[in-house]
């Protein structure tokens, strides 16, 4: 796996309609605010990477940029790269204290090691507030400073987690972390959405330029900031996902729980994204085996986003799914296969197949 740990929000929701739920999200439990609530205090960051240590190591350079008081630690998930990754992170730390390294035996995907990295900065490094993202994302400068201030002017206690404004290195918007809205929860994103496609769920362009955040109820894991008390409420993404849709499923469950998560313009990070290939223009999967995790957890996010309305929804997914198979020019049976294999494991939410035998389904 060459590419990022986890594909985001953006690419994950459905371009798809359906009738709208009526039902409203439910409110998260109420319980004692914890010490400091409304203030950032004690922010960790959790970095996953693979097999990019060139990007890892402008990612680590600009965070420890920040000042202890704006990041108090860095855990860094090594998901058992092989490109000399392990041995550079183990000499680097050795002079970083706020770091702390975790080596994976093998490789989880983004769902495992931010499952594991979250989980280490929690039981570790006493959070108030993580910020979670891959190793080919990182804050612009003065980011986590904007963050700091933010909690010293109270504006995180309406807040359980914040989604950064994410743009190329170049500029320009990164749409493929656009937060978006549930348009199955408000008849008003519906009616968007019948009539604007994605436009009509994801944010605006408009929000980049606002002067106050605004609510969402999904984003992607790169600048995702949460609080430690959303995180005891929520638990962990789920490291059976491996890559695809984790961020998406994560955030739309606290989202469904009553969390409140906003989008933060003045936050902005920078994604060095290079998934595709020139001429790719994203319908061709590289390698083969992405498409089984890309399209069973899609039925998982459908799911959980479209409720009673998932069937109808299926209906006008699937086709479009098998027509893909025409990009797959040389490997199209074992494209077809992988898909037959994801709609089927989707369906019964059957998450325990091995990575092995996924990677032995995608040779032709």
């Amino acid at each position: 796996m060459s590419e990022p740990q986890s594909e985001t929000a953006s690419e994950m929701m459905p371009d798809v309609m359906s009738e709208p739920m009526s039902a409203e999200t439910p409110a998260m439990a109420a319980g004692p605010a914890p010490a400091g609530a409304g203030a950032a205090g004690r922010l960790v960051a959790v970095v996953v990477t693979y097999n990019r240590l060139d990007k890892l190591k402008v990612t680590l350079e600009r965070l420890l940029d920040s000042p202890a008081e704006d990041l108090a630690a860095l855990v860094v998930v090594d998901n058992a790269s092989d490109d000399g990754t392990g041995a550079w992170l183990r000499d680097w730390a050795a002079g970083q204290p706020r770091a702390d390294v975790l080596h994976s035996e093998i490789n989880r995907g983004g769902a495992g090691g931010f499952a594991l990295g979250m989980a280490r900065a929690m039981e570790q490094h006493a959070p108030d507030w993580l910020v979670v993202m891959d190793d080919d994302a990182r804050p612009a400068p003065a980011a986590l400073a904007a963050f700091q201030a933010m909690g010293a002017r109270g504006d995180l206690a309406e807040w359980d987690a914040l989604a950064a404004a994410v743009y190329f290195p170049a500029g320009g918007i990164c749409e493929m972390n656009r937060p978006s809205r549930n348009p199955f929860w408000s008849f008003g994103h519906f009616l968007a959405t019948a009539r604007k496609g994605r436009d009509g769920f994801h944010i605006p362009h408009s929000a980049y330029d606002a002067a106050e955040p605004c609510t969402i109820d999904v984003t992607s894991f790169v600048g995702f900031f949460i609080s430690a008390a959303a995180v005891r409420q929520v638990g962990y993404p789920d490291p059976d996902l491996f890559i695809y849709g984790d961020d998406a499923l994560y955030t739309l469950g606290l989202s469904a729980q009553g969390g409140r998560i906003g989008f933060a313009p003045n936050l902005r990070f920078e994604h060095d994204f290079s998934t595709f290939t020139t001429g790719d223009s994203g319908q061709r999967f590289r390698p083969l085996w992405k498409v089984y995790y890309h399209h069973r957890n899609l039925l998982l996010l459908y799911r959980k986003a479209a409720g009673v309305f998932f069937w109808p929804a299926l209906c006008l997914v699937l086709p479009k799914w098998i027509l893909k198979v025409r990009h797959h020019h040389g490997v199209r049976r074992a494209y077809l296969r992988l898909t037959w294999l994801a709609v089927r494991d989707g369906l019964l939410r059957k998450l325990g197949r091995s990575h092995a035998e996924i990677l032995a389904q995608a040779r032709e």
